[in-house]
């Protein structure tokens, strides 16, 4: 008997057709890999390493810290006795004061009467308490109608007395006089001013303003063993307030 023939196989089962596909669809997927996978990328900053255009939505991330920068520092400086568009207090009857107090250079100290010695100068208050302030006795009484005057050492022998801090003023602080008829009066700084004592403007730092006025004076500028202090430091402020029994009348 003859052999048979043995029949071809068909192309598409051959190994080397079947090896060619595996490699097509090898291919295939990779190369739809990267393509979705650079589909999916983001686009502008995440995706060139720059910085984005921003957009009409765009936003900072918010922080995820309570961090909060310090609020800027302000001068210390107590609020004025009445408001700025309240009406002027209405001066007072006269009344001697008893006890000045300054809050902001922490003075407190109690009040005594001086007068005019030969040479017609406001004397001073006596060092042997550098504490005491003296008010010229002859002028207007705190919250009176016209420039109450208050004198008080810069310094002793011993260290800084009463007005040692007076320079330290500024416009907006306050000065409170005590009277003897219970009532507090307030005013407000306007301005502190030097003065050389060889040119000491007296029509300005004594003369009436037409309302009720306080002028606080103590030594200042260079100091010499034989002369003294060469000027003056004058407080300038208006009155602003008053507390106590009836304080309308």
């Amino acid at each position: 008997m003859a052999p048979r023939r043995r029949r071809r196989r068909p192309w598409y089962r051959t190994r080397a057709y079947r090896l060619t596909r595996t490699v097509a669809l090898a291919v295939a997927l990779a190369v739809g890999g990267v393509w979705w996978s650079q589909d999916e990328e983001p686009t502008g900053a995440a995706a060139t390493g720059t910085e984005a255009a921003p957009g009409p939505t765009a936003v900072k991330a918010p922080r995820t810290t309570d961090a909060r920068p310090a609020p800027p520092r302000t001068a210390r400086r107590p609020a004025p006795a009445t408001s700025p568009t309240a009406p002027p207090p209405r001066a007072l009857a006269r009344s001697r004061p008893t006890r000045v107090v300054i809050p902001y250079i922490s003075v407190d100290a109690p009040v005594i009467g001086l007068g005019l010695d030969r040479g017609h100068r406001l004397t001073a208050p006596p060092e042997g308490d550098a504490h005491e302030v003296g008010w010229y006795r002859d002028g207007p009484s705190p919250g009176e109608q016209g420039t109450a005057v208050l004198v008080g050492h810069l310094d002793t022998d011993t260290g800084p007395a009463v007005f040692a801090g007076l320079g330290e003023l500024a416009p907006g602080h306050l000065v409170e006089l005590r009277r003897a008829d219970g009532r507090t009066t307030v005013y407000t700084v306007d301005a502190v001013k030097s003065y050389e004592k060889a040119h000491f403007p007296d029509r300005e730092v004594y003369g009436a303003r037409g309302r009720p006025e306080l002028r606080l004076i103590t030594c200042g500028g260079a100091y010499d063993r034989r002369s003294g202090y060469a000027g003056n430091t004058v407080v300038f402020a208006h009155f602003t307030g008053v507390r106590g029994p009836n304080p309308a009348r």
